[in-house]
């Protein structure tokens, strides 16, 4: 069941968010990136939770979160992960489904999103272009990363 977020969600997005990236991502990033991709094994709870300011989704099976996307208030699609068990199954185009309905209703032209290796060959199929890729360093780490668009006046 695709569903929208709420804030008692924060703490299992965030185990989502740090198995697809420590698990899921692993044929794409050594060890130590991820570890840095993925930061701390909690969240902060004095850090605010960006997702109440975005539209997000969350995918729920059995009262578990197996993935969410988000997408800002200005066409940035900011977080899109799902749990390693769910890649290849459908999940994360049915959170798609969701996020490119709201973007249409909300009358975007063009969505962009830096996006990882592993997200990449995902948007790629959805018809996003890659503009460029780029290098964005964090914690002593450098990630190769791409910034991608979606036409939506050009797709279906």
């Amino acid at each position: 069941m695709i569903r929208a977020y709420r804030s008692e969600d924060h703490a299992a997005c965030y185990a989502v968010f740090r198995r697809a990236v420590l698990e899921g991502a692993r044929d794409f990033y050594s060890a130590a990136e991820r570890d840095v991709w993925a930061g701390p094994a909690e969240t902060d709870p004095g850090k605010p939770d960006k997702l109440l300011d975005q539209w997000c989704w969350v995918a729920e099976k059995d009262n578990d979160i197996r993935g969410f996307m988000s997408l800002t208030k200005d066409g940035y699609l900011d977080m899109a992960f799902v749990l390693p068990e769910e890649m290849g199954k459908g999940t994360a185009r049915e959170l798609y489904d969701a996020l490119i309905t709201k973007a249409r209703t909300e009358g975007f032209d063009r969505l962009t999103v830096h996006a990882s290796h592993l997200a990449r060959r995902f948007f790629i199929k959805q018809g996003w272009q890659v503009e460029y890729a780029e290098e964005h360093a964090k914690g002593g780490q450098v990630f190769e990363r791409f910034y991608m668009s979606l036409n939506l006046k050009e797709t279906v």
